[in-house]
């Protein structure tokens, strides 16, 4: 299907939320209200060639007996729809930005790896969707521990598992459904039809298949922090040897984390995974050497094809090479509206509060500016973004478009100076970094001895 008005958006949305409160009462007994949710869902997808599978699984479902296969195809028709919404807010955002989009051809289905393991998945899945988000309890939150157990030491499986295990994870913390007096509905839904989609053949991610030789220019970093795991995605422009447009690419790392480990400590556990933090911390560009590169626009990094470059600031990239840069498709899994993080490069704006909300103003549209994604981990702060002239930041969408701040150019005792989010990845002599540097460094020896105890027993 498609989505264009914001009429369309709102029918879309509306119809997965529906299918969401469906899901929270359970599939196994379905109520009236649940029923009504499955219906709306079939409806949503009437058009598409999804249209006689979902039909048949609503119905199937409605009656209480559905099976796995109809249970992937509600997941495939809720993926659709925010998918749908996903590429009509891509295209506004194309608009504000004037980025052009490249295209590429879908590649065939790999072999399925593991097809037993994958099928375990689907089954504790299902088994999600019967109890329902009130009817879930420990006994059913750790079924899926022996299946990521398993999963685990399969390369092509640690995505799927990863997501099984933080998501089963998140349920066990709400046991027992029966008594939440808020359900997340949108993020458990989100989790449940991903990671059912992920068991079937083609869904999960292609290696890269093409490769970057040239020279990689950093705009920023995005910090994911959760108690138990870090996330650093680097965005940046990569300008290719021989010509040719600037791309957009990502280059990320993810690691598990001990919870004291907090601050500026968590770029000690990043920095050994990935060497382009460094050059982000100190400024440089870097020059890539055949760096795998996936279609979606992700490096799979690898430090012996990466080697430090000249200075490169990165407000001067935003300025001089973003606006020519192109942006790659997205993967078909990857279509939701919470993944949509576009560069964006913006100056001479109003900065004003709403409430408690900060807001930029430029060229006649407003953006509120989401302070509350500044990562303790750096030195950028909301009174420094509100302060800003000039501003590198993430275009997001949450009910409208949001700005995150990855780097702002402002004016600190009447000199102009650049605070960047990452700006301690690579280390720093700044007091409070080098204080939360020192604490996850006697954190990490104290657990380190401690485990080596427990090994020797």
């Amino acid at each position: 299907m498609s989505a264009g008005s914001d009429e369309q958006l709102d029918e879309a949305l509306a119809a997965v939320d529906a299918f969401d409160r469906a899901l929270e009462g359970g599939l196994l007994r379905p109520g009236p209200e649940c029923v009504a949710g499955l219906g709306a869902l079939a409806t949503a997808v009437a058009g598409s060639p999804l249209a006689a599978l979902v039909g048949e699984a609503a119905g199937k479902a409605s009656a209480g007996a559905a099976g796995e296969d109809h249970f992937v195809a509600l997941a495939a028709a809720r993926t659709a729809l925010l998918g749908a919404v996903h590429d009509a807010l891509t295209a506004d955002a194309d608009k504000i930005t004037g980025r052009t989009r490249e295209e590429t051809e879908a590649a065939p289905p790999a072999d399925p790896p593991s097809a037993n393991l994958l099928a375990a998945a689907r089954t504790w899945l299902s088994e999600v969707a019967r109890a329902g988000w009130r009817g879930i309890d420990h006994e059913l939150a750790s079924g899926a521990a022996p299946v990521v157990s398993a999963m685990l030491p399969h390369p092509a499986l640690r995505r799927l598992a990863t997501l099984l295990d933080g998501f089963a994870a998140e349920l066990a913390a709400s046991c027992p459904g029966a008594t939440l007096e808020r359900i997340p509905a949108r993020r458990w839904g989100d989790l449940w039809s991903r990671a059912l989609l992920l068991t079937r053949p083609g869904a999960a991610d292609r290696p890269a298949d093409a490769t970057a030789t040239g020279r990689l220019l950093p705009l920023g970093v995005d910090l994911h922090e959760h108690a138990t795991a870090v996330q650093a995605q680097v965005h940046a422009v990569f300008e290719p040897d021989g010509g040719g447009p600037p791309r957009l690419v990502r280059a990320s790392v993810s690691v598990p984390k001990p919870d004291t480990v907090v601050e500026a400590g968590v770029w000690q556990l990043l920095r050994p995974h990935l060497s382009l933090l460094t050059a982000v911390g100190e400024g440089r560009a870097m020059h890539l050497d055949a760096m795998p590169l996936t279609d979606e626009g992700d490096l799979v990094w690898d430090d012996a094809r990466a080697r430090t470059g000249d200075p490169a600031d990165a407000l001067a990239t935003a300025r001089v090479v973003l606006p020519a840069a192109t942006a790659l498709p997205t993967a078909p899994l990857d279509r939701h509206p919470v993944r949509i993080a576009e560069p964006v490069f913006l100056e001479g704006y109003d900065s004003a509060h709403d409430g408690d909300t900060l807001t930029f103003t430029v060229a006649g549209r407003t953006f509120p500016v989401d302070t509350d994604r500044i990562p303790t981990a750096g030195p950028l702060t909301p009174e420094a973004v509100a302060n800003s002239g000039a501003c590198i930041g993430l275009l997001r969408w949450d009910g409208g478009f949001r700005l995150q701040p990855l780097a702002v150019e402002t004016t600190v005792r009447r000199k102009a100076v650049a605070l960047h989010a990452g700006a301690w990845a690579g280390g720093t002599t700044d007091k409070a970094g080098a204080r939360a540097e020192k604490a996850a460094t006697d954190a990490m020896t104290v657990l380190r001895e401690r485990a080596g105890r427990l090994l020797r027993k």
